[in-house]
């Protein structure tokens, strides 16, 4: 297994990466479309019903299967022998700040699913504020994976 692992290396990296920039983009642009939401469309109405489409097609088309190919991936990554001495700390730095994206990806897709409820308790401002988690928590995960400290 490891043989396979080792010769597949580049090839899962390279679909990492991909992965990881699509879920990024979708992370960065959720909170904004909810944004616009709130402040344009309410939570009823024509406007509304089209946030909630382009929302959920993000979130369900987009966004979910991008983190699940980020999770899988980088866990064959992490299983490549060599790869990881678990005795640093950047791995557990990155891991951290990969969880709590995904915890981020979890609260989106709460939202979005009160917004097709008509609900949201959420203002602009706010999801203005929640729109730079995913930024702090790249800035981790990134100088954690290059720096490697």
């Amino acid at each position: 297994m490891s043989d396979i692992l080792i010769a597949a290396y580049p090839w899962v990296k390279g679909i990492h990466i991909m992965a990881v920039i699509s879920w990024m983009a979708a992370l960065f642009y959720l909170p904004r479309l909810m944004v616009h939401h709130t402040e344009r469309a309410g939570l009823s109405g024509e406007m509304h019903e089209v946030f909630a489409m382009m929302e959920y097609k993000l979130a369900k088309v987009i966004m979910s299967p991008a983190m699940m190919a980020t999770w899988i991936f980088g866990l064959l990554l992490v299983s490549t022998p060599g790869i990881v001495y678990w005795g640093d700390v950047w791995p557990w730095l990155k891991g951290a700040g990969v969880i709590a994206m995904t915890v981020f990806h979890m609260w989106l897709m709460r939202q979005m699913k009160g917004f097709q409820r008509g609900e949201n308790t959420v203002t602009g401002r706010q999801y203005r504020m929640m729109n730079e988690v995913p930024t702090l928590l790249m800035v981790l995960i990134v100088f954690s994976v290059t720096v490697k400290f």
